[in-house]
């Protein structure tokens, strides 16, 4: 895979960095999430496909200078830690890199490392606000509303610092150094948002909120309820798919207001709300199946895997527990990502495994276990 080789130490935190960990394991990375001791009973990552767990106890200084053993034969560090956490713990950045000048040292968190609130708590909600994209989500005359936590905490969180890693990775090649990555949320969000940002002048933010033409302001780009209670999602927003959901729809397009015409969208959304409600969604997507009217049905998680073109694709996975997940993308046509199979691992479940790879003696392990710096928990066998 494209990342064999590169070895990663992901110290364990919530959602955004075990999305990054998981993306460099799918591509051939081998990570090692850095787990907590004591350890809690429960794992909160759930997206530990691929890596391998350990147990260690940063807050003791026999813990931290395990970490800085293990720092010097990886490649990439993540930690995703409020500004200042690693510094007091004596693992900052100064200290990492100039034991180890290759390491990659990953900085995730929602803020950044410098700046007003770089000391602060948030969530994806905050990050949002904060880059100003919260501002242009809503429907007209609501309250700005956050879409899940899927834009800050992963896309401009995970992906972001993802793509930050790769990218130092490919410069070392050539400078043989390696460097510190500064991933905000907030800046994170901030720049998927390019478009809203470069596209003002061509006037399509210039109404308010939920009354433009891909804020859910336009009758065509909108979801509608069909009679079984289902959803169809249109996306008709070039005057030639228009003309095909207008066809599709059994409307003459003679007889109604002009696309863009803004004074008629309240009523133009009426009409085809009471037009999908006629039918039920598998109908909708029969007539519209084979044509440019970008009309889709909106699938449930439960049907996503099952539909023909996810099928065709492959586009879903089953592990060896029987969870379905997304396949990593994007394809790669030499080297894609193979996903692990396996079930995620148990919290510590490979603490002597790694340290021994890393170089500990089996002496310096059993020292590291009696002091309680390190836990292992591996499951028993089934006889």
């Amino acid at each position: 895979m494209a990342l064999s080789g590169v070895r990663v130490l992901e110290l364990a935190g919530l959602a955004p960095a075990p999305l990054c960990g998981m993306i460099l394991a799918d591509f051939g990375a081998r990570v090692v999430r850095v787990d907590r001791v004591p350890r809690s009973a429960v794992a909160t990552d759930v997206q530990a496909r691929g890596k391998r767990s350990m147990s260690l106890d940063l807050k003791r200084p026999r813990g931290a200078a395990v970490l800085r053993r293990l720092c010097r034969g990886a490649d990439v560090l993540l930690e995703p830690f409020r500004h200042g956490v690693m510094e007091k713990l004596g693992l900052g950045p100064d200290v990492l890199l100039q034991e180890n000048p290759r390491l990659i040292y990953a900085r995730l968190t929602g803020f950044g490392q410098s700046g007003k609130y770089a000391k602060c708590a948030g969530h994806d909600i905050n990050y949002l606000a904060l880059s100003g994209v919260l501002s242009k989500l809503g429907r007209k005359g609501e309250n700005p509303y956050a879409p899940l936590n899927l834009l800050a905490d992963f896309a401009g969180g995970g992906v972001m610092c993802a793509f930050g890693i790769v990218t130092a990775l490919y410069e070392r090649t050539r400078s043989g150094k390696g460097q510190i990555i500064d991933a905000s949320m907030v800046e994170g969000v901030a720049y998927l948002s390019s478009f809203l940002w470069k596209s003002q002048s061509l006037g399509l933010w210039n109404r308010p909120r939920g009354e433009n033409l891909l804020d859910s302001g336009a009758p065509f780009c909108e979801t509608y309820k069909t009679s079984d209670g289902k959803f169809m999602a249109v996306g008709a927003l070039e005057p030639q798919f228009y003309e095909q959901f207008i066809k599709g729809l059994g409307l003459d397009s003679d007889k109604l207001p002009s696309q863009l015409s803004f004074s008629d969208w309240s009523e133009m959304k009426k009409k085809f709300a009471s037009t999908f409600a006629q039918k039920t969604q598998a109908e909708w997507c029969s007539i519209f199946e084979g044509t440019d009217a970008c009309v889709t049905p909106v699938l449930s998680f439960d049907e996503v895997a099952s539909h023909q073109h996810n099928k065709q694709r492959n586009s879903f996975i089953e592990n060896d527990q029987e969870e379905i997940s997304p396949r990593p993308a994007p394809l790669l046509s030499r080297t894609p990502a193979v996903p692990s199979f396996k079930r995620d691992p148990f919290i510590g479940e490979h603490t002597e495994e790694i340290l021994l790879e890393y170089g500990f003696t089996k002496q310096e392990i059993s020292k590291l276990y009696s002091d309680k710096v390190i836990e292992s928990n591996k499951p028993k066998a089934n006889l």
